[in-house]
């Protein structure tokens, strides 16, 4: 499995749903779906995503990699 980072490629808005896809195999556009199916179930999903987004570290490139 790949390292929790958000993408610099492939992602649409903070890049959670493309990290939580490459970390478990499956199509971003996948992720994004049961994400968005998942909104219409009542709890704290939109602030999950949140708290994601500030909280998973941007993925290195080769140019910023040390």
């Amino acid at each position: 499995m790949a390292a929790l980072a958000r993408p610099r490629d492939g992602r649409v808005i903070g890049g959670v749903c493309a990290a939580l896809a490459r970390r478990f195999g499956t199509s971003a556009t996948t992720m994004r779906v049961i994400f968005v199916a998942s909104c219409l179930l009542p709890g704290p999903q939109f602030l999950l995503y949140l708290a994601l987004w500030l909280l998973l570290p941007q993925e290195k490139t080769a140019s910023t990699a040390w």
